[in-house]
């Protein structure tokens, strides 16, 4: 390392700085403003600091990030079963019987959502249950009963089922008003 041995042990028993003082300071009241406030970020916390010791925001992001203090953040949900509504709802013909041995005869559909710079994406998605593979699926801005028809006729172009296929969902509204 090219360091002479009496520069290294002058190096070691060297007192600490007066940065190096202060920053220690520092750390002790984020990281206990910290357990208090888990989802705060830098801003808030670089506030509850400053009014104890004078500092800039940039020495608590760099001491937040160096000992990995991150802010909880708290995921994004959005309801996407309506089960407020006088729809007639379909028989449940699967029964929790999950083992399909057949192809193309048992197939499950969902709809997921995910947030985007753009706003929510929803996707309906139909698997076929014996080979658990996606066999149809659509994606749209807004989560429409549209969504699960193209979800279904993408499956059916592609599979061509024989009649007699049981498709099974969680019935949720956009799935109840085609079985009505």
């Amino acid at each position: 390392m090219k360091v002479s041995r009496s520069g290294y042990y002058d190096w070691i028993d060297r007192p600490l700085s007066e940065r190096e003082k202060k920053h220690r300071r520092l750390l002790k009241i984020i990281v206990s403003t910290h357990k208090k406030h888990e989802v705060w970020g830098v801003d808030p916390i670089w506030a509850e600091v400053k009014e104890t010791i004078p500092c800039s925001r940039g020495t608590v992001y760099r001491l937040m990030k160096k000992n990995d203090l991150r802010s909880k953040r708290k995921a994004k949900w959005k309801a996407t079963t309506n089960s407020n509504h006088r729809l007639p709802v379909a028989p449940n013909l699967l029964e929790q019987k999950f083992n399909v041995q057949e192809l193309n005869t048992v197939w499950v559909g969902d709809i997921t959502y995910n947030w985007t710079d753009e706003g929510w994406l929803y996707t309906a998605i139909v698997k076929d249950l014996c080979t658990k593979d996606v066999v149809g699926y659509a994606m749209g801005d807004r989560i429409t009963k549209e969504l699960v028809i193209k979800a279904m006729k993408m499956a059916i172009r592609k599979e061509k089922p024989k009649a007699g296929l049981i498709f099974h969902s969680d019935r949720g509204s956009q799935v109840r008003q085609e079985v009505a």
